[in-house]
């Protein structure tokens, strides 16, 4: 008898579950907006709907990697775990030799696990923490111990020469984010690094190491949409003296942690951590594959319209969320460290997925891309069949409406909105055209609200992915629901939203 995988299963192995609180009865709090499109997308998805305890909010962040080895080192919380990609290439059916896609690469987990597997990856991201991670990752095998060592040892007996002027540059947004010692050393161990004769790739572990220690080092922390200051900082402090002059209340008293850490001492700490996870790999010789790993620093946007068609065995990925979340606000400290400006980040931003309200449309530039490849058709047909979907221009005829409601407390949020759909349903379309017949995708996203409208995000991009040729097969949701800002449940009450990995495929 044929052995039914995850995908084909519908709570035959799982505790059965209800579904009614995890689907939503009213998608437009007071009734404001027309809803039938959504409704009818709840109605339609809800037979392959399924709660599972197969997957929990760890295995879909960067929780359960904190201690695995390899996967731990970066400190990447948008990332998801090793757990979930082994889990779903089990049941996706792809074996050594296949090739997976991951257009959001991050920290490199899929790729990672892939590789291990001896399967193919091949994947992109515009962050060049990404490249530095994966690079560091691949070379596990062909690290000089001993070289690593040494580079350790010389890094410990470094000393900051007192005349020593130099200190690390800030952009505003993290002007003043270091202990005045961190600040000095900081640019002290990067000139070190880089004047020394240690490999190229020893160097690369070494920055890793560097970016992985920075947070802990500084008077910030991540904090959803931005970073969070502590009030022992200047920055801090200096807002409160305006504050206090001008007759304000004082910012609040808030520690990010109880020790800013010396960026010596963690640097070294993250130094024996890999060094350490290196010994225990090489020993086990679990690296040794000769699968591929095919990353590139870009959009997926514009490098997935140039791949070959039918190459994929199967896509496991988790695009940034349509939450406002500006990653590079929160990994600025790291970005200023590897050398970007002001004007660099604020180009980056607007080349990431749209999800913040800074974004602005892609649709020319993109337009002006297909042109150049010869494939100004496709591009036609893939933006008309997203103008098509009558879900997503209920959301868009929604949000203007709570726009003219007052209801939204940045306009900006309709242009993030339609922007991060169009474009995803750009990525979905060209997934399609490149996926073999017969393989899988897994996407990981959550549902959201806005303005008192919930977009079910997980339904939306699985009607966009149908219309583009996909099956649905499954959407997983997470026995934990998301919840709501404390703004929208105040106004609108309180409405679950589900955390998602739907799952599609290309028969």
């Amino acid at each position: 008898m044929e052995q039914l995988t995850l995908f084909e299963m519908s709570g035959m192995t799982q505790e059965f579950t209800d579904k009614t609180n995890y689907i939503v009865d009213h998608f437009s709090a007071d009734g404001l907006c027309c809803e039938d499109a959504r409704q009818a997308l709840e109605k339609k998805y809800e037979p392959i709907l399924e709660i599972t305890n197969k997957f929990d909010r760890r295995s879909v962040s960067y929780q359960l990697s904190k201690k695995d080895t390899l996967h731990s080192w970066l400190k990447y919380k948008e990332g998801f775990s090793a757990d979930l990609v082994n889990t779903l290439l089990d049941d996706m059916d792809v074996r050594p030799g296949d090739t997976v896609m991951d257009p959001f690469m991050g920290s490199g987990t899929t790729a990672l696990v892939c590789q291990m597997r001896g399967i193919n990856s091949v994947g992109y991201d515009i962050m060049p923490l990404s490249g530095i991670a994966i690079n560091a990752k691949v070379n596990v095998m062909q690290y000089d111990i001993e070289e690593i060592k040494r580079m350790s040892d010389e890094f410990r007996s470094l000393v900051l020469p007192k005349e020593y002027l130099g200190k690390t540059p800030y952009i505003t947004i993290t002007d003043t984010a270091y202990p005045e010692q961190n600040e000095k050393y900081i640019q002290y161990a990067k000139d070190w690094i880089l004047e020394s004769d240690y490999s190229d790739e020893s160097k690369n572990l070494f920055t890793l190491c560097m970016i992985n220690s920075l947070e802990r080092c500084s008077y910030t922390s991540k904090s959803g949409q931005y970073l969070s200051w502590d009030s022992r900082s200047k920055k801090v402090f200096n807002a409160n003296i305006a504050r206090k002059k001008a007759g304000r209340k004082l910012l609040p008293k808030h520690y990010c942690r109880e020790v800013i850490e010396s960026i010596k001492e963690a640097v070294q700490e993250e130094l024996e951590h890999v060094l350490s996870d290196i010994r225990v790999i090489q020993t086990n010789g679990c690296m040794q594959s000769p699968a591929s790993i095919n990353f590139k620093q870009g959009s997926a946007l514009f490098e997935l319209p140039q791949v070959e068609p039918d190459s994929l065995k199967g896509v496991i990925t988790s695009p940034p969320y349509c939450n406002r979340y500006d990653y590079t606000r929160t990994y600025a400290l790291e970005l200023v460290f590897l050398g970007l400006g002001e004007e660099a980040i604020k180009e980056m931003r607007q080349a990431l997925l749209s999800c913040t309200v800074e974004n602005k449309s892609k649709m020319e530039v993109l337009r002006e891309h297909y042109e150049v490849i010869g494939a100004l058709d496709r591009f036609h047909y893939i933006y008309d069949t997203i103008k098509s979907n009558d879900a997503f221009q209920e959301i868009n005829i929604a949000m203007e409406k709570r726009k003219a409601n007052g209801d939204l407390n940045n306009i900006g949020v309709l242009r993030m909105i339609e922007g991060y759909f169009t474009e995803l349903a750009f990525i979905y379309a060209e997934l399609y055209r490149v996926c073999k017949k017969g393989a899988f995708v897994a996407f990981v996203n959550d549902n959201v609200r806005y303005g008192g409208e919930v977009i079910p995000v997980d339904y939306l991009s699985t009607s966009l992915a149908e219309q583009f040729g996909f099956t649905p097969v499954k959407v997983f949701c997470l026995r934990q629901q998301k919840g709501n800002s404390s703004q929208q449940m105040k106004k609108y009450g309180r409405v679950p939203l589900r955390k998602s990995i739907t799952i599609w495929k290309k028969e």
